[in-house]
C-alpha cells in the first residue's frame, strides 16, 4: 500500500514555505547580508555600535593600507576568512538582536588570534629582522610565554577605545534606512 501526502496539507505547506522564503529573503535584505562578502569598512557600520570604532580606525595610520577585515578576519585562505566572517557575524547579529552588547566592545579569544596572526602577517620584517621578537602565536600569549602586539602598541588603530560614548558624534557613513518611504509615512 502505497503512502500519499494527504492533499489537504499540500496548500498550508505551500503558504508556510512561501512565507518562510519571504522572510529569509527580507532579513537578508535588512541586515545588509551581500555587504558582508566584501571588504568594504562601511559595512561594519552597518551596526550603530561599530561607528567610534570606524570613527578611529579612519583617523589611523591603518586606514590608507588595511580594511577592517585585513585586521579582524583570518587572511592565510578564503574558507577560513568566510567561515570566521560567518560564525563571528552570527554571534554578532544575535548580541545586537537581543540587545546584549557591552558598552565597550572587546575581542572574543578567535578574534585576538586573528587580530595577532594578521599584526605578525603584515610586520613580518619587522618582527624577524628588527625587533626579533619572531613569529608570535596568541596561544603562547595566553600562556605567558609570549607578549601580545598591543601589549606595547595600545593606541593603534583604533586609539583610546573604551566605549561607544566616548564618540558619540561619530561621523561614519551611517547605511541609509531599510525602512521603505511608504512605510515612514505611514508610521508619522
Amino acid at each position: 500500500m502505497e503512502k500519499r501526502f494527504p492533499r489537504r496539507l499540500i496548500l498550508p505547506l505551500v503558504i508556510l514555505l512561501g512565507a518562510v522564503t519571504g522572510l529569509t529573503i527580507y532579513l537578508f535584505y535588512v541586515s545588509r547580508m551581500a555587504s558582508y562578502l566584501f571588504d568594504d569598512p562601511s559595512a561594519c557600520v552597518n551596526c550603530h555600535i561599530m561607528a567610534p570604532y570606524y570613527q578611529s580606525w579612519q583617523k589611523s595610520s591603518h586606514q590608507a593600507w588595511t580594511t577592517c577585515n585585513d585586521c579582524h578576519v583570518p587572511q592565510d585562505n578564503i574558507i577560513r576568512g568566510y567561515s570566521f566572517k560567518a560564525k563571528d557575524g552570527l554571534y554578532h547579529a544575535a548580541v545586537f538582536t537581543i540587545r546584549i552588547e557591552p558598552q565597550a566592545i572587546r575581542p572574543r579569544t578567535a578574534s585576538y588570534s586573528a587580530i595577532m596572526e594578521n599584526c605578525i602577517r603584515c610586520h613580518t620584517e619587522l618582527n624577524t629582522q628588527f625587533v626579533k621578537t619572531g613569529m608570535v602565536k596568541y596561544a603562547e600569549v595566553k600562556d605567558g610565554k609570549a607578549t601580545a602586539c598591543w601589549h606595547c602598541h595600545r593606541e593603534i588603530p583604533h586609539g583610546k577605545m573604551s566605549s561607544t560614548a566616548m564618540s558619540p558624534n561619530a561621523i561614519v557613513p551611517l547605511p541609509e534606512s531599510q525602512v521603505p518611504d511608504w512605510l515612514k509615512k505611514m508610521m508619522k
